[in-house]
């Protein structure tokens, strides 16, 4: 259960804010239509994270001991880092797709999510935990406790609490479990 709920916090932390986040607010805007909106996100980040947990597990399959576990630590202090730089909006994914409402966002949340901040922090934590299905499971249900809400309360959901405060929350998140990580690998302990 511990993959599942860190999972979830990490990734409902770190997507307050992030392009998805602000993917989800023109998406709602646009269409009007939050349901459609909604499924799109879960399905867009069911694929995007199963994919991204996957690889994080066949990888730390591979590699193992404490070099690897010092990388995946070191992984985590980049992410703190990264947490730090704001995102700006990616109307243009929304934009580049034709459909149906769901699908556009299917689409768009897919194409965004690559290569984003949630998407490498579930490889990390799967390869961390080696649990695809607990750390899909979470990664997804924190995606969907940060980017639901931002459906059916737009722009006023990230003025709750100013951005600045929840980036350096996600990054002292994700620079915590980086140390832990980091120690677990140096001194043997898990």
């Amino acid at each position: 259960m511990e993959q599942f709920l860190i999972s979830t916090g990490v990734v409902a932390v770190a997507e307050i804010g992030d392009k998805t986040q602000l993917l989800a607010i023109v998406l709602a805007a646009k269409f009007r239509r939050p349901w459609p909106i909604v499924l799109g996100i879960l399905a867009a980040t069911l694929l995007n994270h199963a994919a991204a947990a996957t690889l994080g597990f066949a990888v730390a399959r591979f590699l193992s001991g404490p070099l690897f576990q010092i990388l995946v630590g070191a992984g985590f202090v980049a992410m703190a880092l990264w947490a730090l730089i704001p995102d700006k909006e990616d109307e243009d994914a929304a934009a580049a797709t034709h459909g149906g409402v769901f699908l556009t966002t299917l689409v768009a949340f897919f194409l965004v999510e690559i290569g984003d901040k949630t998407q490498i922090a579930t490889t990390l934590l799967a390869a961390r935990f080696q649990e695809v299905v607990l750390v899909t499971a979470g990664t997804t249900l924190g995606m969907m406790l940060a980017n639901v809400p931002a459906v059916f309360l737009g722009e006023a959901a990230t003025r709750v609490v100013p951005l600045k405060y929840v980036r350096v929350g996600a990054a002292v998140l994700f620079g915590l479990i980086g140390v832990w990580v980091l120690l677990a690998a140096l001194f043997g302990t898990r």
